[in-house]
């Protein structure tokens, strides 16, 4: 049976990319903590079902919750980069880019001593615009991306990249895009996050069983902490579309996520792909 990837993006809720235009960075401190207790939960559910996965961690918060990463990494999962501040890609010069990707590498790094080799942009933000964006990780010592979703999405989205791994610079580095399914001649996301929330569980399941036995190709599936997380707090103001997104079954998201858990095999980005350097 093939091993799939099971991701998790390490954000609290208010530092989604969609709330930017309601919640200023410096209003972070203001709110109160929910990743901790929603992170141990993630690490009971992986427990009861033997599954590491990848934990792509924000420097800022490895900087707040210590004690939660170095449990993640104890625990046996894979701690990659999801840039300090949650700060999209297309919206920095390569030279902002390059210092905000090789403080979180070095952080987290001297956090749980390990080598951190796996890089996520906040909101899938490497696009057409970042063409320089692989070399500067490459030169920063990350050999894998997971940073392209393949698909058209009005926040991110790069739909005419390759569905699957692929080599981002001249010297290798390796793209593994979010997973999407082929239906007829039209692309759908699959591989996590909001779609997942929204859809029934069996068209879900039958998307990514199609990846496995039709493309013969693992999934690359990814999910947030504050996604199994009913009792959050709303923010108020939202416009309608992004208080839909952002609160829609919150509540039956842990009981899906237990049931994927359950039907397919998991496992972390390091072991799955061919990303040696980093075992």
């Amino acid at each position: 049976m093939i091993r799939n990837a099971i991701t998790v993006d390490v954000e609290d809720f208010f530092q989604v990319s969609a709330f930017e235009p309601y919640i200023e960075r410096a209003s972070w401190d203001q709110f109160a903590p929910r990743l901790e207790g929603n992170i141990e939960r993630i690490l009971g559910m992986f427990s009861d079902f033997g599954v590491q996965g990848t934990f792509f961690v924000l420097g800022c918060v490895a900087e707040k919750h210590k004690r939660v990463v170095c449990k993640i990494a104890e625990s046996g999962h894979e701690i990659a980069s999801h840039g300090y501040s949650h700060v999209k890609v297309n919206r920095q010069a390569p030279s902002e880019f390059a210092r905000d990707v090789r403080m979180t590498k070095r952080l987290l790094e001297d956090l749980v001593g390990r080598r951190v080799c796996g890089y996520r942009a906040a909101s899938f933000s490497i696009d057409e615009r970042t063409p320089w964006a692989a070399e500067i990780l490459e030169e920063e010592g990350y050999t894998y991306s997971s940073s392209i979703y393949p698909i058209h999405h009005d926040h991110y989205g790069m739909p005419n990249a390759p569905r699957f791994g692929f080599r981002l610079a001249s010297g290798g580095l390796q793209e593994i895009p979010i997973s999407t399914v082929v239906v007829g001649r039209q692309r759908f996301p699959c591989g996590g996050g909001g779609y997942f929330r929204l859809l029934p569980y069996w068209l879900s399941k039958g998307a990514l069983k199609r990846v496995n036995h039709i493309d013969r190709e693992p999934v690359v599936f990814y999910f947030h902490p504050w996604e199994i997380d009913p009792d959050q707090p709303v923010i108020r103001g939202l416009d309608l579309k992004t208080r839909f997104r952002h609160y829609i079954n919150l509540d039956t998201m842990e009981h899906k996520l237990r049931r994927l858990l359950m039907d397919f095999q998991w496992s972390r980005m390091d072991k799955i792909f061919s990303c040696a350097t980093c075992r």
